[in-house]
């Protein structure tokens, strides 16, 4: 496996909810940007945030731009147990969508370390591609699945990113382009209630 070819401790790429919801206990985390993929609502979810019936969408690394986010650090002690954790999280069964690339991580010399990201495979059947905002806004309202809502999902990562000093529009836009959703959805309902 690729992950145990490198001695020592490794560092994960966290950009969506790794950041605020890992799973395990973060021995160090710290800013960190990663050159070449951005950020997007690309990839359906068909248990975590979204049914086989109703899909949602999740948060996937996509080509084009950048990326800031927090890289991970992962003792050796725990490295096994916690990146098995993460593939079983991050991708679909027998695919190898984990890539080792280059992120600046912030430390006060400039130190570059390389740390895995999760990106995403355009050729997966899971794959939503680039969604139209108003499409991507009406799944995420509609969506949820074993993990939760998918617009508390957009709504954790956005406070998390503003938590950080980090500014993303698009998600930014998203998330309010879902809330109006969420508030028309509101207002019909009371009116037809009357």
């Amino acid at each position: 496996m690729i992950w145990m070819k490198h001695a020592g401790d490794v560092w994960v790429f966290a950009y969506g909810s790794l950041m605020w919801d890992p799973g395990f206990a973060v021995e160090e985390a710290r800013p960190a940007l990663l050159r070449g993929y951005h950020r997007a609502f690309c990839m359906w979810s068909t248990s975590y945030r979204g049914t086989a019936e109703n899909p949602g969408l999740v948060l996937g690394l996509d080509r084009g731009g950048a990326c800031r986010g927090l890289a991970i650090r992962i003792g050796a002690h725990r490295k096994a147990e916690i990146l098995d954790y993460l593939i079983k999280r991050e991708t679909p069964p027998g695919e190898d969508v984990y890539q080792f690339r280059p992120v600046k991580v912030a430390f006060e010399d400039g130190t570059r370390v390389a740390a895995y990201a999760f990106i995403a495979n355009r050729k997966n059947a899971k794959y939503a591609g680039k969604l139209a905002p108003e499409a991507a806004a009406r799944v995420i309202v509609a969506a949820a699945g074993q993990r939760g809502r998918c617009r508390d999902y957009l709504a954790n990562t956005v406070r998390h990113l503003d938590e950080l000093g980090v500014a993303d529009g698009p998600l930014h836009a998203l998330l309010r382009r879902v809330e109006a959703l969420c508030y028309d959805r509101e207002n019909q309902t009371r009116e037809k209630a009357t």
